[in-house]
């Protein structure tokens, strides 16, 4: 008779557990412009267990990918995997950086493997033109959410789960915007060193300290009921930033339990925070425009707002005076 009523007793906890999992479940997790909805079973198998129901993703990045290059990293292992954040009408400027600091064959026997970052448009002209871009260069990758600002994060989070997936084994990764122009030599020779034992845990760049901006008009505002505290944790300008490729999968795993945030850097910042991961600061890395000198452009290894004219005659100017001394 015993054995009758704890049979029964758990079946009743396993029927109220159940009934409460569906109900969980079936609330939206996130207000992301092109944010998909799993069903409620696919959900349930992959992440959630009776035992720790908390375990289930709050953001689950349920995106597929509509343009992949997955074979990338198959016949060597990458020392460097750059991702740029573009958008689907900024061509020329993929194509800038494809003829100068992120042509892949730039350094002979450091394997670099460029991606451009891209989301869905709502126009489809434009989307066919990316396609028919990527089966000439083959290096992009798109997922299927809204390609706009405010889904600048899931951006990045689509490099980091593709680095994470299909490139594991690389050594490191930066990321970073159409618009910068990289001084490849400081970053592979100067910071990285090819020679030397690769990092773990490492994640470095221009790191800001501050705090929310309140002002609706600001290009950076956030909410107080979407991030009530009055301190960012350190995060490194998204600009350009680098970091060992074990960050990609922490990150990436962090973020389907992080609430998030429409600033991408930011909330890689409370990611960082979340694996006790400080982000170390490199002033080589500027956030910001600066005129052009060639030996103000040698000391550096980011500059911000770069036209594709200007990445052109930057390259050229810097490839072809190397042999000069500043």
């Amino acid at each position: 008779m015993a054995s009758k009523v704890s049979c029964l007793y758990v079946l009743t906890v396993v029927c109220w557990a159940s009934a409460l999992w569906y109900l969980s479940i079936t609330r939206p997790t996130s207000s992301y412009t092109g944010h998909r909805q799993l069903s409620s079973v696919s959900i349930a198998r992959k992440n959630v267990s009776f035992g720790n129901i908390r375990t289930r993703p709050i953001n689950p990045h349920s995106f597929d990918f509509l343009i992949n290059e997955p074979n990338k990293c198959e016949k060597s292992v990458p020392f460097l995997v750059i991702l740029i954040s573009t958008t689907h009408k900024e061509f020329d400027a993929r194509q800038a950086i494809r003829e100068t600091w992120g042509d892949e064959n730039n350094f002979k026997g450091i394997k670099i493997t460029t991606l451009f970052l891209l989301g869905k448009n709502a126009d489809p002209v434009l989307n066919q033109m990316v396609e028919q871009e990527s089966q000439i260069f083959h290096d992009i990758i798109v997922e299927d959410f809204i390609d706009s600002y405010h889904n600048l994060t899931l951006k990045t989070l689509m490099g980091m789960r593709w680095v994470a997936t299909f490139c594991s084994k690389a050594k490191y990764v930066m990321k970073t915007d159409s618009d910068i122009f990289v001084n490849m030599d400081n970053l592979i020779y100067k910071l990285l060193k090819p020679n030397t034992k690769p990092r773990r845990r490492y994640f470095t760049g221009y790191v800001i300290n501050g705090g929310p901006i309140r002002d609706v008009r600001s290009k950076w505002y956030m909410p107080r009921d979407l991030y009530p505290d009055s301190n960012y944790p350190p995060f490194c300008s998204g600009t350009g930033y680098i970091f060992s490729a074990d960050v990609a999968e922490l990150i990436y795993k962090t973020s389907l339990h992080t609430r998030l945030l429409h600033l991408e850097d930011v909330y890689v910042g409370l990611c960082l925070r979340k694996l006790g991961i400080h982000p170390f600061q490199n002033s080589g890395f500027n956030h910001w425009k600066m005129a052009y000198s060639l030996c103000r452009y040698r000391r550096v290894i980011t500059v911000h707002q770069i036209t594709p004219e200007e990445m052109h005659r930057i390259w050229n100017d810097m490839s072809s005076k190397k042999h000069l001394r500043c």
